[in-house]
């Protein structure tokens, strides 16, 4: 097992480069199940998500090559498995995609439950019910979920949502895509990565409309023919270096990155006293004042990310006076975090869906677990905002989804490194 290592008390300089969104490549990547032919995937982040999904999708038959950095080649024309590893897919949560996908190409799935964070439980009812309108039979258990055509076949319908599920969103447009007639969801999540996805499949020669509003049209198509497609920057890792920037004081250009996506972030973290500008491609950070309070509700895109709740946390912890953090998407998301956060000397008190956090002059460096991918990130952050040492383990949730994180802060002026346990 591997530990972070984190000497804080220094502000971050410099530039950081963000990588391709982890959101939009866990949705892309089973989207090539679709497609006969050769994919051709760009800005594809390195982390172990990726990396996993990719051993799912050779182990079923598809040919992965990775040409150079940042770049996936995939052709699963000769796929002809409708039932993926078990374990790897056990491993990551947005495993449970490739229902949709085998659903979409072949008519039928069998996919074990997936893993991933245990923040919360995040059932996959809004998926279910999106199978069923498409017309599919489901066989749900604890180990696994079976998809097949109903008595009347796939065909295309209007499903409501009663929530907007990013991931029913997600599967329903894979399932569609290929299925005859139109797909109309309503109440569908409007995330960036949800507008990727579309574009991805567009490319490939599908027929999405509507994505990133209320409603999402899909008209089936006979197939997809291969192409070239680069994902979309990383919201939620962009946020998080502009969460640590406001953290631990400093300037900072952040790059490659689209700044109407972190509207969302930046004005909170611009309530809290820092200064932000944006380019084109790029936003640049400074924070020298002392932190203010204020207040943060979560909510689906375009509201503050649930993704970044506890990374802002952070910087409430740090705040003069009493922030309120309420959290509408996870109820569960504040355990676990905060009680680490406490270790290191923040004052927070949960009442069940709001975090009271009153700020403190430092946080102090201690030994803390992650529990998660994104309370993983705000662990770290609070190391290197804190004075002393501060251990993180349990890495390998953070390692899920930053790329490179060790080498990006150090190359910030971090002091930071990747310590491997000796037993």
């Amino acid at each position: 097992m591997a530990r972070y290592e984190i000497n804080g008390g220094r502000p971050l300089t410099g530039t950081v480069t963000i990588s391709g969104a982890k959101n939009a490549a866990v949705a892309i990547l089973p989207a090539a199940l679709l497609v006969s032919g050769r994919c051709r995937i760009e800005n594809v982040p390195d982390i172990s998500d990726v990396r996993i999904l990719l051993n799912i999708l050779e182990g079923m038959g598809a040919k992965v090559e990775l040409p150079e950095p940042e770049v996936v080649e995939i052709d699963c024309s000769d796929v002809q498995r409708t039932e993926p590893d078990a374990e790897l897919v056990r491993q990551m949560r947005a495993s449970y995609y490739l229902m949709g996908a085998l659903l979409g190409r072949f008519g039928k799935a069998h996919v074990a439950l997936p893993g991933g964070c245990n923040f919360a439980s995040r059932p996959i009812d809004q998926h279910i019910k999106g199978f069923l309108g498409l017309g599919a039979q489901v066989d749900e258990t604890e180990e696994y979920v079976a998809l097949e055509p109903g008595e009347e076949g796939l065909r295309g319908n209007r499903i409501s949502l009663d929530m907007a599920s990013v991931g029913a969103t997600v599967n329903i447009m894979l399932a569609a895509t290929l299925i005859p007639g139109q797909t109309i969801i309503e109440n569908a999540a409007k995330e960036p990565h949800i507008v990727d996805l579309a574009n991805f499949l567009n490319t490939m020669g599908a027929r999405v409309s509507g994505a990133g509003t209320d409603t999402v049209k899909i008209k089936g198509v006979n197939s997809l023919r291969g192409g070239t497609y680069a994902i979309i920057p990383d919201q939620i890792e962009a946020g998080t270096y502009l969460a640590a920037v406001t953290a631990t004081g400093g300037n900072v250009l952040v790059r490659n990155v689209i700044p109407k996506h972190l509207d969302c972030i930046t004005t909170k973290l611009q309530e809290m006293g820092a200064k932000v500008v944006c380019y084109d491609d790029a936003v640049r950070i400074i924070r020298s004042e002392p932190l203010r309070r204020t207040t943060v509700k979560t909510h689906p895109y375009p509201g503050f990310p649930t993704d970044m709740q506890a990374q802002v946390c952070v910087c409430m912890a740090m705040a003069n006076g009493v922030s309120l953090l309420t959290e509408s998407v996870y109820e569960t998301r504040f355990f676990g975090y905060c009680e680490e956060l406490e270790s290191m000397g923040a004052n927070i008190k949960i009442n069940g869906k709001t975090a009271t956090v009153t700020g403190v002059e430092q946080l102090y460096g201690a030994t803390v677990f992650a529990h998660d991918l994104r309370a993983g990130a705000a662990l770290v952050i609070a190391g290197l905002a804190a004075e002393g040492t501060t251990y993180v383990e349990n890495i390998h949730f953070i390692e899920r989804g930053y790329e490179n994180l060790v080498e990006k802060l150090t190359a910030l002026g971090a002091d930071i490194r990747r310590v491997e346990d000796e037993t």
